[in-house]
């Protein structure tokens, strides 16, 4: 290969880093901005109880998996156009933010008037019914968001071999906690006691962002590959051992599922448990600092996420990762001094990122090209669904119960906690289990974790 064939591929490798990074820390400053904070709204301004805070993230979340793998995954595989899709999905996704931010406004400005609902015998406040306003209105927009979300993660496998995965999704990883750690920051400032959310400050901001995404990625291929070729990567052929590979896989996403469920149970109660009157009693800007304690570690770990997986291996570090995430939760469930509260902040970040990092180049290799689009679909859905229906079924209704037999506040949060590090528990002994299976069937080749 001559110097300047070295140079110009150096300088294309180059450009499309610098798209998909740019793409990726606006994504993060977008949620650092608006979803620190969305919780914290719904409690305290809109009067919802916790259970019903943690719906804005599993209904939503429910609506992207089910479009992620019936509509927009198989439509990836067949047409293997990433890009387009991911710009589509944050152009539609920014349209409707700002459509139920309006709608929700109308709400919130009848309850001043004194406008309600009556059913049965029961009035609700236009400001209580806003509240589900957000939850239905950003449950339609992920009907449109989850298509970006699997162009995605189908694109980075498309763009770069599987022994570079690990680093590189570190390495994005790492420069989104950067754009989390402003976005998080801003929207301390703009939340301004809930009317950052009730005036749109917060909602506009978020879709403005959502609009400039789309530009970095008009830098970066369309994606795709040529279904026609024969697979380059050990994956999910159909082969003698094929029933290995998809019962690896299948444990693998089981796995996978307990781990995110536990760590990210914890997800929309968090600032809620900082904020108590009872507890630390924390404000928006150092709320944003603690927030921010979690996006450090994603920025200074994530760089070293690839250098890990190459020199431990994949599945080491994922166990790593994941001892780590038990670890901090344990440190916020039991400790009474918000010095800890940063230290596990932290630990919460760097397993965050290690988990991530680890977990993408095991499904990447456990993945056949042609049906990245389908199979990413149900790696994502360890995750998003993660994020709010073990807030819905476990975090949320255990909190409320304990409240209402009369216990603390701050107990009922804390006991939360250590129920989400148990089930992260359960997800590392599955993962850990799946390993010696794998050393002791000695008669199969499985593919290397």
């Amino acid at each position: 290969m001559t110097n300047s064939s070295t140079i110009e591929k150096t300088k294309s490798s180059l450009k499309i880093f610098s798209g998909l990074s740019s793409f990726q820390m606006l994504a993060m400053f977008r949620r650092g901005l608006f979803y620190t904070y969305l919780s914290i709204y719904m409690r305290e301004f809109l009067n919802m109880s916790v259970f019903e805070t943690t719906l804005y993230a599993t209904i939503p979340m429910i609506m992207s998996i089910i479009f992620q793998n019936f509509v927009w995954g198989p439509i990836s595989d067949k047409f293997q156009r990433r890009r387009t899709l991911i710009i589509l999905g944050e152009i539609l996704a920014g349209t409707g933010t700002i459509t139920v931010w309006y709608i929700h406004f109308l709400l919130a400005n009848a309850h001043t008037a004194g406008y309600g609902i009556k059913i049965g015998d029961v009035i609700f406040s236009s400001l209580y019914i806003s509240g589900y306003v957000i939850i239905i209105g950003l449950s339609l927009v992920e009907m449109f968001w989850s298509m970006s979300n699997i162009g995605w993660s189908a694109l980075l496998s498309d763009l770069y071999p599987s022994e570079k995965r690990s680093k590189i999704m570190g390495q994005l990883t790492s420069l989104g906690g950067l754009g989390r750690i402003i976005g998080i920051f801003i929207g301390g400032f703009l939340y301004d006691a809930g009317f950052g959310f009730r005036n749109g400050a917060l909602f506009i901001i978020a879709s403005f962002v959502m609009f400039i995404s789309t530009i970095p990625m008009f830098f970066t291929p369309e994606g795709g590959v040529n279904i026609d070729l024969p697979e380059q990567e050990n994956s999910l052929e159909i082969t003698d051992n094929n029933q290995n590979h998809i019962l690896i896989f299948i444990i693998f996403t089981m796995a996978l599922i307990f781990i995110n469920f536990g760590r990210n149970s914890i997800a929309v109660p968090y600032p809620q448990y900082l904020s108590l009157d009872s507890g630390f009693n924390v404000g928006s800007i150092m709320l944003s600092f603690i927030a921010n304690m979690r996006s450090l570690a994603t920025l200074v770990i994530g760089f070293t996420a690839g250098f890990l997986s190459k020199k431990f291996g994949h599945s080491r570090t994922l166990i790593v990762g994941t001892s780590i995430g038990i670890i901090g939760l344990i440190i916020t469930a039991t400790t009474i001094h918000l010095q800890l509260i940063f230290a596990g902040a932290f630990l919460i970040g760097a397993a965050e990122v290690i988990i991530y990092a680890s977990s993408y180049a095991i499904a990447s290799v456990l993945i056949p090209a042609r049906m990245r689009g389908k199979l990413f679909a149900v790696y994502n859905t360890t995750f998003f669904l993660s994020w709010g229906i073990a807030g819905t079924f476990i975090s949320g209704p255990l909190i409320d119960s304990l409240i209402s037999e009369g216990k603390s506040e701050v107990f009922a949060y804390q006991m939360a906690f250590l129920t989400g590090a148990l089930i992260c528990l359960l997800g590392l002994f599955i993962f850990i289990a799946l390993k010696i299976w794998i050393k002791i069937k000695k008669k199969s080749n499985p593919p290397n974790l």
